[in-house]
Formats: structure tokens, sequence, C-alpha cells
């Protein structure tokens, strides 16, 4: 089963951008829950992603690549 990383939701208006800073994972490596995969920013606020379930992550977006908020960054199997 696999498990959706989408970029959080740091603000209210729909359709809003973010920017991926940083990968702290390479495609392809071992996560377990909590890893801090990534940091994201929006206007001025700062969030890390962290992964939920162990497994294989497969990044979707690249770092420094414009994403919007809620839309799936990368996938754990």
């Amino acid at each position: 089963m696999s498990e959706e990383v989408r970029f959080p939701l740091m603000s209210t208006t729909e359709g809003a951008v973010g920017v991926i800073v940083t990968w702290f994972v390479d495609d392809g490596d071992k996560v377990t829950p909590q890893t801090m995969i990534a940091e994201v920013a929006m206007d001025k606020v700062d969030a890390e992603v962290h992964a939920s379930t162990s497994g294989v992550i497969t990044l979707l977006a690249a770092e420094g690549s414009e994403v919007v908020q809620g839309s799936v960054i990368a996938r754990v199997e």
C-alpha cells in the first residue's frame, strides 16, 4: 500500500503556491514514520514535511520547484 505525501496546507487561499526548499532524502531512500523528508516554504512560513509510514520514497517534485499546496510531492511504498 502506498502513501501520498502532500505539500502541506499553509494558506487559506485556494491554489496558493509554495516551494520545496530542500529534500532531506533521496529518491529510493527508505523512510520510517516521522522521518523529516523535506522543508517547504510559502510566503513567510516554512514547514517541515515528515513521513507517516515506513517504506521506500519516490520524489515527484524537484527541489526548488513551485507546488500548489495540497499537491502530491512524493509517495512512500
